[in-house]
């Protein structure tokens, strides 16, 4: 290796991916329209980007943890409430959340309007996890918190099970 620097002809063009309105791969899941915007392929693998769009009063997966990939969420349109153990967040435009490897966490749209996100996942695997879910819709098998759960576990993913579920007034809210 020399310690000359570089230049012009010794770099390799950096490579750039543009995804315009209305392109990308579109992954529907019952009432969420994903639009994949970067699958990870573009970037050895290292992020993943989804635009989610939750219609009205969409419930979210069961509350889990990610053992090898971080989440991040900024929402861009509505209010996205995200439960953190035994929290809420009601997350609005210009909120980003991280979630960070063993954080347990879920979203839902718990209002009458819609709401969009941007997701991103570092490294990229969840990308393949959504796409996993359409594939089960497509094969005739209901997304069921129980077969989401069994998809998540594909991807270092798995339930939080020390926070069952509780009913809405009883959480608190952040």
């Amino acid at each position: 290796m020399t310690d000359e620097p570089k230049t012009s002809e010794t770099l390799a063009d950096p490579a750039v991916s543009v995804v315009g309105p209305g392109e990308g791969e579109t992954i529907l899941l019952g009432t969420t329209r994903l639009r994949v915007l970067e699958d990870g392929s573009n970037t050895g693998h290292r992020l993943g980007l989804v635009e989610s769009v939750l219609a009205p009063h969409t419930p979210g997966p069961p509350q889990h943890r990610h053992a090898q990939h971080d989440e991040g969420f900024y929402i861009i349109s509505g209010t996205v409430r995200f439960t953190v153990g035994e929290k809420d967040h009601d997350a609005t435009a210009g909120t980003f959340v991280l979630v960070q490897p063993g954080a347990p966490h879920t979203f839902a749209n718990t209002t009458d309007q819609p709401a969009v996100m941007l997701s991103t996942f570092t490294p990229d695997l969840y990308v393949q996890y959504f796409r996993d879910l359409q594939d089960m819709i497509a094969g005739g098998q209901a997304m069921t918190p129980q077969a989401t759960i069994r998809t998540m576990s594909r991807y270092a993913t798995e339930p939080a099970t020390d926070f069952a579920e509780r009913p809405e007034g009883r959480r608190s809210h952040g």
